[in-house]
């Protein structure tokens, strides 16, 4: 077994894995990136994959070619240590374009989803051994206009603006409820 990646070497591989799913889109060789027997979970809706053979599948039919063109991530904060790298970023996109590996069974809405979401990435020796991938699919829901906040505990864009920048106000929802009482 290789040593661990030191923390800059973590960071230059998954840059360079983003980069080949985002910008080149290459699913075989974002899959190189990866241990044997790596796994993806989008918590979420779980989906993803184990294994090279199935994370290509995965990357090549479902994720990759289903990125919306206009997609960004805006990284908020990083933390690296002990063969984990963890990022919190707002994922942000326009719905134009079926997504069956965040939205499985919904045809496009053509609407703007700006989502908080964070990434834990683990590391064996020198590969990505796993990606968790955690959002809050009801905000995403709400901003399709799948979803009615009304009465529910649940937000719209207003979660990321608040990640973004925590001087906005808290306790909005609690306001909510005790305003329709």
């Amino acid at each position: 077994m290789s040593a661990a990646l030191s923390e800059d070497e973590m960071v230059r591989l998954w840059e360079l894995h983003i980069q080949l799913e985002f910008a080149t889109k290459d699913a075989e060789a974002t899959v190189a990136t990866m241990t044997p027997d790596n796994y993806v979970n989008h918590v979420p809706v779980m989906t993803g994959g184990r294994g090279r053979d199935e994370m290509i599948a995965f990357y090549g039919k479902h994720f990759i070619p289903q990125m919306p063109a206009d997609t960004t991530l805006r990284l908020l904060a990083r933390t690296v240590g002990q063969n984990r790298l963890i990022d919190e970023f707002v994922f942000s996109f326009t719905h134009d374009i079926e997504m069956d590996w965040m939205l499985p069974g919904i045809a496009p809405t053509h609407r703007k989803v700006e989502v908080p979401t964070v990434v834990v990435v683990q590391f064996e020796g020198e590969k990505i051994a796993c990606e968790r991938i955690y959002w809050d699919q009801a905000s995403v829901l709400v901003q399709l206009g799948l979803l009615d906040p009304a009465g529910l505990p649940v937000v719209d864009v207003a979660s990321a603006r608040k990640f973004e920048d925590p001087r906005l106000p808290s306790n909005e929802l609690i306001h909510r409820k005790k305003n329709a009482q």
